[in-house]
């Protein structure tokens, strides 16, 4: 049996990680460490992430971070029990593109300087670009899924729809007004077992090790 170990909860980040281990069935051991608190910066947790971040995982004593990262690495390494990386290539182009253009260079500019202001300032141009911009990237997204289809690449659920899930909720959050094909989208992917299982995983309202 896999040994998987996962640190982080209680961040759009760490949802990955339980969503996609939720999806694959694993039982896996939690410590719930959460963004910005003693838990996080400890020494003891350095020795684990150097960087202090959440999510970590451990499968079979091998660390990975990056939440992006493990999500794929689990979807690869688990495909022979549930299929989430039907298309090597699409899914990866959809991975990086939620990743870079709606995580990194959007929402976690509107964190830093909206509800981490005190630690990286305030930048309201900064915030409001950030804004206008995931509402730009977000329509290649809006265009893929206005044909009806009701995943990125159709059919088959994967990984990225995992990556680009974990955003919708965070974007409504922080006053983004999300585009009515992804508003519908999102209602699907609540909808999944898998979904509310990750949800009540990265939440600590389940026994991660006894499953769902």
């Amino acid at each position: 049996m896999t040994a998987i170990h996962v640190w982080g909860v209680f961040s759009s980040r760490a949802l990955r990680v339980h969503w996609t281990l939720q999806e694959l069935g694993l039982t896996y051991r939690t410590t719930p460490i959460r963004t910005r608190t003693p838990e996080q910066t400890a020494a003891s947790y350095r020795t684990v992430n150097i960087l202090h971040k959440i999510p970590t995982i451990e499968i079979d004593g091998v660390r990975y971070t990056e939440s992006g990262a493990i999500a794929l690495e689990l979807a690869a390494r688990f495909r022979d029990q549930v299929d989430l990386w039907p298309d090597r290539s699409h899914v990866l182009e959809w991975c990086f593109y939620v990743a870079m253009e709606l995580d990194a260079t959007s929402l976690y500019v509107i964190r830093r300087h909206g509800d981490l202001s005190e630690i990286y300032g305030e930048a309201p141009t900064a915030v409001s670009g950030a804004h206008d911009y995931w509402l730009k990237q977000a329509t290649k997204a809006e265009a893929t899924l206005a044909d009806g289809r009701p995943w990125l690449l159709g059919e088959p659920f994967s990984v990225a729809d995992i990556m680009l899930g974990s955003c919708l909720g965070w974007a409504s959050r922080h006053g983004i007004t999300v585009p009515q094909v992804l508003q519908d989208y999102d209602t699907r992917l609540r909808a999944r077992p898998g979904r509310r299982r990750g949800e009540d995983a990265n939440e600590g309202r389940m026994d991660t090790m006894a499953g769902g």
